[in-house]
């Protein structure tokens, strides 16, 4: 891999609000012959909303531990506003941390699971059922605050757990998987809600995952991780459209492979010439990743000769969106996104013509 793949990548502006610069340096760390972090760099201006994707075993919870000091480093360093904290135990480097589990104290009400972080400070009872109230409200439960756990929704307990963590007004916001216990509708309703609260408080923080749309729909940036390493960060919009690599190509949405040839920063793929993205072999035969919505499925006509001929394999309804699947007249199946509205032409066995539109693509060695 090059080794400018791995790098931190382009910073966003610094927002006018609080928060603290987290910079993490040269991350190792390895549990016998499993490396869990090989040489991870990465820096999160302050207020940013980072996610780091990737799959089971890929090195981003043992990251997120690392920044939290709950796990030692074979070697690196890790900087909060400017100070390496690298051997500071994890209760002294002021973390606020939400964990997939809600871990509330089941005999504490909402307000009391609340202030528990301020009642350890010593901060004066007053205080902290002011402070508890304020974060109540912020997570809309105000009027939750004397309820106990179980008398709350696995959605309700996981934002009283959020605002226990914002309570003492940590420097850095950790979250670990938060989302992954809920069904479906609560989890798509609680990110907005946690990245509605983020940006309020502008709270720098680290959000791990293994949920694609949460971290497409979440992050100022993402990060995509393989085996320890930093495959790409950047944008979510720059990292769906110019993945750098393969890897994160695949991962981050769904990728068809097709056969292609490279040739003066352009690909001839489906009767068309399509741009490069760097990093793309240039040359020779190639595998070209394209995304769903990059294909133009029509009813075949005599005058779209210049696109490869087919037939509809299926098509899955996605309401306003449907995907539809296609052989092409030399066996390959591809999956195409098109408009619900355009699929009432392309029932199963319907004769097609398939092109791509102009977007730039990453081409790889090998054949599709």
């Amino acid at each position: 891999m090059p080794d400018d793949v791995t790098g931190a990548g382009t910073l966003v502006e610094a927002p006018a609000r609080p928060g603290v610069a987290v910079r993490l340096v040269e991350l190792r760390r390895s549990f016998g012959p499993v490396v869990a972090l090989d040489g991870l760099s990465l820096e999160i201006v302050p207020g940013e909303l980072v996610a780091l994707l990737g799959p089971s075993g890929c090195g981003k919870t043992t990251a997120l531990r690392a920044l939290a000091g709950l796990q030692e480093l074979d070697s690196g360093q890790v900087f909060v506003d400017g100070r390496d904290i690298t051997r500071v135990s994890a209760h002294r480097r002021g973390m606020g941390m939400v964990f997939q589990a809600y871990s509330l104290f089941p005999n504490m009400t909402a307000r009391e699971n609340v202030a528990y972080g301020l009642r350890l400070r010593r901060v004066p009872a007053a205080q902290r059922r002011k402070r508890a109230g304020e974060l109540l409200d912020l997570v809309g439960l105000a009027s939750h605050a004397g309820h106990y756990p179980d008398q709350l929704s696995g959605g309700q307990q996981q934002r009283v757990a959020l605002a226990r963590a914002l309570a003492i007004q940590p420097k850095v916001l950790l979250l670990d998987e938060p989302l992954s216990a809920l069904d479906a509708k609560v989890r798509a309703q609680l990110r907005d809600e946690i990245r509605a609260v983020q940006r309020e408080v502008g709270t720098t923080t680290l959000f791990v995952t293994h949920d694609q749309e949460e971290a497409l729909a979440m992050a100022d940036r993402v990060g995509v991780m393989s085996a320890g390493r930093l495959q790409q960060i950047a944008s979510p919009v720059e990292l769906y459209e110019r993945p750098r690599t393969a890897f994160v190509a695949e991962f981050v949405g769904l990728t068809n492979r097709l056969a292609g040839t490279a040739g003066g920063g352009s690909v001839q793929l489906l009767g068309a010439r399509v741009p490069l993205l760097p990093g793309s072999v240039e040359s020779g035969p190639v595998t070209v990743l394209v995304r769903p919505e990059s294909l133009l499925v029509t009813p075949a006509e005599p005058d779209a000769a210049e696109r490869a001929a087919g037939r509809v394999l299926a098509a899955t309804f996605l309401g306003a969106l449907c995907r539809v699947r296609v052989r092409l007249d030399d066996g390959t199946v591809l999956l195409a996104q098109v408009s619900s509205v355009d699929v009432t032409q392309l029932a199963p066995g319907t004769p097609v013509r398939v092109g791509v539109r102009p977007a730039p693509v990453l081409a790889i060695a090998g054949s599709a």
